[in-house]
């Protein structure tokens, strides 16, 4: 018997004897030696009459005497204190998946020792063979080198032995296999080399062992055996060097379950013996060299469930014999030289998921049988010679995952049943040449997509907007097409897009900014179009930009040379476009370039030195330009081949034939001529300014004497100069102009359209100062921010450089369910700060659910709620993903335009506003409803304490809004630390009370229909987000995702009105 720490009846305290203090103190010992980052040994307390069994991770026998100790998965870290070998009754020691850099002494007495997934170094210890009681010894996945000791033979108990993952060279040991009672031996994924010994099979010496796991290393040759044990049951000798043809001795345990080999060098063909193996469910032989047909013996495996013959020399058909194979759930025939028609056989495997066959030379079109393939989830037929239509009936296999048909020689339009494959993730027809016609809008339905290529095809119209509403995607390949029209700019949406490539089509206009709000982006490529306008300067946001190719198109404009803020960028081709100006001496800044192309563009000016500087440029082109000066010689020696600097006239210096001293020559006569002319020209100017003196003598004179009789009668009548001073004043302010983004406003039509800033258009009151109702005379509403001045609480007006900067910044950020900042005011006068957003004609939700409060909630139904709640989750994902933290959402934060398209406002507004004095501001926070990171009721506990604005605090206020939303009941209502909405929510789930949850109108919901099962859902969502721990809380990303998923029925537009009864406005 075995008393475990924290049993339900815990044996009384043993008196405490000399032994028991000794391994109290070996403990204690052990605690000392290493770091505890999660504190879990903080309760080891000396001191209590049940130490150390009571202690967390020990375990005693009823004598008192410890005999485990077990702490994976806790961060340990430093040495195991030798003091471990006093508990001299230990039998179980696992510390598995820590920091541990060190294995200590042993107690004598162990049967289980677990350091596997640690940071030990050094050797396997020798000492280890003295442990005769020893079953089990896990040293996987540390870093231990040197040979496998010979003394481990000595473990005369061993059952399972595993060194996986770790540096270990040399042999393996025959004494070591040879042990006559071990079961598993795993060695894989080390260093080790030499011949296999024969006796590592098994046979009389060691008839127990069953797993034989000798994987990646580098063995050359094995010791064939004279007989195989009878339990073997797995061998995996994949990734090694052995060579020669198929071990057919290996067929005589027929007991095989799994057989790996490959990643070797046999070779000759599989021979029909193979097919004796009939309780074998793996046969891995990929990336050998074997040959010949497939035996149809093959088909005698009835429990086959893995064929993988990948990357060999196969030749012949698939064998029809696969059909027969019923259990079999993968197949993997790929870079062999399969050739025919696919066999319609293949039909008989209801359970295959992955069939994978690329790269072979498969005739004919996808037969219909393999449609009927149910469980299907990697289709891979790619690099083939496949041909005819993609059939209709590709929608008939629903659980398909990953469909490549890349390659072939398909043609026709892509069916539009592509869109019933709802759990499609990737999707590749590129290199077909003949696919044309428009894509079908039912491709953009498909949520869980990732991966789209259709490059290589004959695509056209406009360029698919619809790939916008792909919240997953994440690669988009439609180069080398017929795509016209613009980029939509909608395309910034993409949150998780890396990859878009975009060349060899005919798309125009210019690259849109919003491409900067994909902060993920790895790769940008649109060479080869017809795109205007200029290099957007806001690509310098992308962070994680490898790769930029605008070549090959007709941009204007400068370089910017904001773009050397993309710090990981790689690539930059700017070539053969119309590109004007200087080189940016900024480029050097990009340490990480390997290729930069500025060729065929109109760039003027010298090549800056500082380019040199860029350690990892491997190509570098600026030909075909207007660039003078000379070469930098360490470029000109770096880059020796003078294609790279040709065809610019005044460009001079190795590796160019022009010499610098026949360009200053050139330019010192140039000089000259310039000099002579603008000599002529002062002259001539000279001239026409005498003759202007004179004309200006002659009325001066004339005017002389009725500027004298005007003057008196000027004096009398100037106005005061209080009253002159202040109409100066206004007509200058009248003029003064709002920075609009998209129309001409000026602060006079401000002030008269708010009536002077009045009480009575105040639309809301916040941290961030007051929302007025702005009516315009021409009809136009907007809603004015007017922010604070200097007052008395210590809120002070934020420069105008920085205001002005802040603004600009945020008016770049756009999405549907944010409030987009239209335009901003920064004086005169100096103190006013404006801020300018569309105006939201129907209110905010706070007063929207107490309007549904007083009516029964009829004007709030389940669609209507769950878009609210969808709306406003994608607001803030989008945030999170532009690196924007809201810090303050609310009801009163979330308005409503005309179509009751629910916009998150207040965020992105702190750096406008800088609070003088902290504790002035923790005093009014403490006196209102706001906090320094929030509001009551809706701010996280944990961003409250911390006093910071999070991710994971957003994540948790916006939980409360959605729980608040779904069951009518504001965090207000709850008074007291024991109670908060949602402790009241588990409470009722806990109970069974789920009616209780729903707000009044929502008692219309039928338990029994998909909407009942939606709301429960969206309840999970909210409870997900409220996590206590924020490590726990999902990101905002997967939060719109879940609540996507949570509607089963068809959404309502978000246009569409969501009532009979009036809106709340």
């Amino acid at each position: 018997m075995v008393a475990v720490a924290g049993a339900a009846t815990p044996a009384p305290p043993m008196p405490r004897t000399a032994e028991v203090q000794a391994e109290i103190d070996a403990l204690l010992a052990f605690r000392a030696a290493l770091r505890d980052p999660y504190a879990a040994m903080a309760g080891w307390d000396a001191s209590s009459p049940s130490a150390p069994c009571s202690w967390r991770g020990v375990a005693c026998a009823p004598a008192g005497r410890v005999v485990e100790l077990q702490l994976p998965r806790l961060r340990l870290a430093g040495p195991v204190s030798p003091a471990l070998a006093s508990l001299r009754h230990l039998q179980k020691l696992s510390l598995r998946s820590n920091a541990l850099s060190g294995a200590g002494a042993s107690a004598t007495k162990l049967q289980h020792f677990n350091l596997s997934f640690n940071r030990l170094r050094g050797t396997v210890p020798a000492s280890l063979g003295a442990l005769q009681d020893l079953h089990y010894l896990w040293l996987d996945g540390n870093l231990l080198e040197g040979t496998i000791p010979s003394a481990l033979a000595n473990c005369s108990a061993l059952l399972h032995l595993s060194l996986q993952g770790n540096a270990l060279r040399g042999i393996l040991p025959a004494a070591v296999a040879s042990i006559p009672s071990l079961q598993i031996l795993s060695v894989s994924r080390n260093l080790l080399s030499g011949a296999i010994p024969a006796a590592v099979f098994g046979g009389e010496r060691n008839s127990s062992l069953r797993i034989l796991q000798l994987g990646d290393n580098q063995f050359s040759m094995v010791d064939v055996p004279g007989g195989l044990g009878k339990g073997l049951q797995v061998v995996d000798l994949g990734g090694n060097k052995l060579g020669g043809p198929f071990p057919t001795w290996l067929v005589e345990a027929q007991g095989l379950t799994v057989l790996n080999l490959s990643g070797n060098a046999f070779t000759g063909d599989l021979p029909a013996a193979v097919g004796q193996l009939t309780s074998l469910q793996e046969l891995r032989l990929g990336g050998n060299a074997l040959t010949g047909t497939v035996p149809p013996e093959i088909g005698r495996c009835g429990a086959l469930q893995v064929l993988a013959l990948e990357d060999n020399s196969f030749s012949g058909e698939v064998p029809a014999a696969l059909g027969g194979l019923r259990r079999l759930r993968e197949v993997y025939l790929g870079g062999n030289s399969f050739a025919g028609q696919i066999p319609a056989a293949l039909g008989n495997l209801s359970w295959l998921e992955t069939l994978s066959v690329p790269k072979n030379r498969l005739t004919g079109g996808l037969p219909n049988e393999l449609f009927l393939l149910g469980n299907l989830t990697v289709l891979d037929l790619s690099d083939n010679k496949l041909a005819g239509e993609i059939p209709p009936a590709i929608g008939s296999l629903p659980a398909l995952q990953s469909l490549n048909l890349s390659g072939n020689g398909f043609s026709g339009r892509i069916p539009s049943t592509i869109g019933n494959l709802l759990n499609l993730r990737v999707l590749d027809l590129s290199g077909q040449k003949n696919l044309s016609g428009n894509l079908p809008t039912e491709l953009f339905g498909l949520p869980q997509l990732q991966h789209v290529s259709l490059a290589d095809n004959s695509f056209s119209g406009d360029v698919p907007e619809g790939f916008s509403s792909l919240w997953s995607l994440r690669h988009l390949n439609i180069s080398v097409n017929s795509f016209s029209g613009p980029i939509p700019a909608t395309y910034g949406y993409m949150a998780s897009l890396q990859v878009l490539s975009a060349s060899h089509n005919r798309i125009s206009g210019e690259v849109p900014a919003e491409l900067a709000n994909c902060s993920n982006l790895t790769v940008l490529d649109l060479s080869d179009n017809h795109l205007t306008g200029p290099v957007p300067s806001d690509l310098s946001r992308l962070d994680e930009l490898e790769e930029l190719d605008l070549s090959h198109n007709q941009l204007s404009s400068k370089i910017p040379p904001e773009i050397s803020n993309s710090s990981s960028l790689a690539t930059l081709k700017l070539d053969d476009n119309h590109l004007v100006g200087e080189i940016p001496a900024s480029l050097a800044n990009l340490s990480k370039l390997q290729t930069l192309d500025l060729s065929s563009n109109n760039i003027t000016g010298s090549i800056p030195v500082s380019l040199a500087q860029i350690p990892s440029l491997l190509s570098f082109n600026v030909s075909h330009n207007d660039l003078a000066g000379e070469i930098p010689p360490v470029l000109g020696s770096r880059f020796g081949t003078p294609s790279a600097f040709a065809s610019n006239r005044d460009l001079c210096g190795p590796p160019l034939q022009s010499e610098c001293g026949e360009y200053r020559r050139r330019r010192k006569r140039q000089r000259l001529q310039r000099l002579a002319l603008l000599i002529g020209a002062v002259a001539a100017a000279s001239l026409l300014l005498l003759l202007l003196c004179c004309c200006c003598a002659f009325s001066l004179l004339r005017w002389r004497r009725r500027f004298v009789e005007r003057r008196d009668g000027v004096k009398k009548r100037r106005r005061s100069p209080g009253r002159g001073s202040g109409s100066s004043g206004t007509s200058t302010e009248s003029q003064t102009k709002l920075v609009m983004f998209n129309s001409r406003i000026t602060y006079a039509d401000t002030v008269e359209a708010t009536r002077q800033f009045d009480e009575e258009n105040v639309l809301s009151r916040g941290r961030h100062g007051l929302m007025f109702k702005a009516c315009y005379s021409e009809g136009t509403v907007l809603a004015i921010l007017r922010l604070p001045s200097t007052s008395a609480d210590g809120a002070v007006v934020v420069e105008e450089g920085s205001f002005r900067k802040e603004a600009e910044s945020l008016g770049r950020v756009k999405h549907r369910n944010l409030t987009v900042l239209r335009g901003y005011y920064a004086g005169p006068p100096p103190d006013v700060r404006l801020l300018v957003y569309d105006y939201m004609p129907n209110g905010n939700l706070a007063t929207l659910l107490q309007e549904a409060s007083h009516q029964d909630g009829h004007i709030l139904n389940w669609p209507m709620r769950h878009l609210i709640a969808l709306g406003v989750s994608r607001g803030l994902a989008f945030l999170h993903q532009s690196g924007v933290i809201h810090g303050d959402v609310k009801p009163q934060n979330i308005l409503f335009d005309a179509d009751f398209e629910p916009h998150l406002s207040d965020f992105g507004l702190e750096p406008m506003v800088v609070t003088a004095g902290a504790a002035a501001a923790a005093a009014a926070a403490s006196t209102s409803a706001t906090t320094p990171v929030g509001s009551l009721g809706y701010v996280a506990p944990d961003a409250a304490t911390a006093g910071q604005a999070t991710r994971e605090g957003d994540v948790y206020s916006f939980g409360i809004v959605l729980l608040e939303l779904l069951t009518g009941r504001r965090p207000g209502m709850f008074a007291g630390e024991d109670e908060d909405i949602v402790k009241w929510v588990k409470r009722q789930l806990q109970c069974g009370a789920v009616a209780e949850l729903l707000e009044p109108g929502l008692l219309e919901l039928d338990p029994e229909s998909s909407e009942w099962e939606e709301f429960l859902l969206g309840i999970k969502v909210g409870l997900l987000c409220t996590a206590s721990d924020p490590l726990d809380r999902p990101a905002m990303g997967d939060v719109v995702f879940m609540l996507e998923g949570c509607r089963v029925g068809p959404d309502i537009p978000s246009s569409a009105d969501p009532t009979t009864q009036p809106s709340p406005a």
